[in-house]
């Protein structure tokens, strides 16, 4: 009744190739790119397995930590909905919120938790969680919390688990060497399920760039894609906090409805920004990548990377926000000079091509790297080599008359025969 209402009608093939496994018990590896419905495909197994069969203990029997707060809310919005209809509790434990009231929060003994590792290993050093039983453990984007330095944070966590567990582990792609090897660590026997790799050529998504003179030239670009683009909601990345602040007044002159989301925000900000851009009262959000991964915002048909990512991985997850569930999207990565090298660097790493773009009325000096002009002799071509000169021989010289060397000579009493010239 909860999945229906949640409008769903035919399973992903993310749900289809997991669920059924999941629903045996299996521990899984399982690859999928964001936005193929992999939340679900998690929680419905786990809920089904908490329903049937019933409780020993009372505490938590399902675990789900996930990377950032962003996206531990999300999925715990849609655990949410999905227990509508049963007396299934959940509860969310995420930096920035209060302590006491997470310590509080397991004593209430939810049957799930959504967490990310930070916070949950702080309760854990204070006793509060008991894993003990915990029947379902859950790492979803695996290679997003290895990125951001909780490889430490999920291992401790796990030796706290119940070594009987069921646990799925989810990743966008299999070939990253720290997913591989905390699988080896966390996983029994797994059965891998593979829908994707880093390679995808992410056909519903067309890839742009505009080349930029400078960051003032990238402005004035952002400004006129985001006022003559046809978009619903528009997501635009920047590399650092700084720049994600300084873009939001110029663009709020231009009578853009502009919000800011980064890693400097208090959580209740966070979330009303969130809040404000899903409910499309502002309908441009500006970001760092905390934001690339875990939003999941439907209508997003525009990114625009107003600084090139700094790897190929990242690339991928900023993109991933649009064209989700097979719908249409736009990405557009604007490159001045310095940024060339990471750009070509990006597509040799995703083996494509991203298209070139020229907007007329913006156009700038940059036309991309200079083609490298063959020397005036031919390519190939063999010089003759100069014939060595001979070399010329130097007159011995006597130890004696070395020493000798700027000395003025003493008079001697014998007659010369060298003729004297006379003036």
């Amino acid at each position: 009744m909860a999945s229906a209402k949640l409008g769903f009608e035919q399973p992903t093939p993310t749900q289809v190739q997991t669920i059924p496994p999941a629903l045996q018990h299996k521990d899984l590896l399982v690859s999928a790119e964001t936005g193929s419905g992999k939340t679900a495909a998690f929680l419905l197994p786990t809920l089904h397995h908490l329903l049937t069969i019933p409780a020993s203990h009372a505490g938590t029997r399902a675990l789900v930590l996930a990377p950032t707060r962003e996206l531990a809310r999300q999925i715990f919005q849609q655990c949410r909905h999905l227990c509508e209809f049963t007396e299934l509790q959940a509860g969310l434990i995420t930096g920035g919120d209060d302590f006491k009231q997470q310590q509080k929060t397991f004593r209430k003994h939810p049957e799930i938790i959504i967490a990310t590792p930070g916070r949950l290993l702080e309760l854990l050093e204070q006793d509060a969680p008991n894993f003990d039983e915990l029947e379902v453990l859950v790492l979803d984007e695996a290679d997003r919390m290895l990125d951001m330095g909780f490889s430490d944070d999920v291992l401790s966590i796990v030796e706290h688990c119940n070594t009987q567990r069921q646990t799925l582990l989810l990743s966008a792609t299999l070939a990253h060497q720290g997913v591989t090897k905390i699988a080896a660590q966390v996983l029994k026997k797994p059965e891998v399920v593979a829908l994707n790799s880093l390679h995808d050529e992410h056909g519903n998504i067309e890839q742009q760039i505009v080349l930029a003179d400078d960051n003032d030239h990238k402005q004035k670009l952002l400004a006129w894609l985001l006022l003559n683009e046809t978009y619903d909601k528009a997501l635009v990345f920047t590399n650092t906090k700084i720049q994600a602040d300084s873009l939001r007044g110029p663009l709020r002159g231009q009578k853009l409805r502009v919000g800011v989301l980064h890693g400097d925000l208090d959580q209740k900000d966070r979330n009303r920004v969130l809040e404000l851009y899903t409910q499309g009262d502002i309908n441009i959000l500006i970001a760092t990548d905390v934001a690339a991964r875990g939003l999941d915002v439907k209508g997003i048909d525009l990114v625009i990377n107003f600084d090139m990512p700094r790897t190929g991985i990242d690339y991928i997850h900023r993109i991933g926000r649009t064209g989700r569930a097979d719908e249409l999207g736009l990405a557009i990565a604007l490159v001045k000079n310095t940024e060339w090298n990471l750009m070509a660097g990006i597509e040799r790493f995703l083996k494509q091509k991203f298209k070139r773009r020229t907007i007329k009325e913006m156009e700038g000096k940059y036309k991309g790297p200079k083609k490298l002009k063959a020397s005036g002799k031919a390519a190939g071509s063999k010089t003759k080599k100069e014939p060595k000169k001979e070399a010329v021989k130097k007159a011995k010289m006597r130890h004696r008359d070395k020493k000798n060397i700027g000395k003025r000579r003493a008079p001697s009493n014998k007659p010369s025969t060298e003729q004297v010239p006379t003036d």
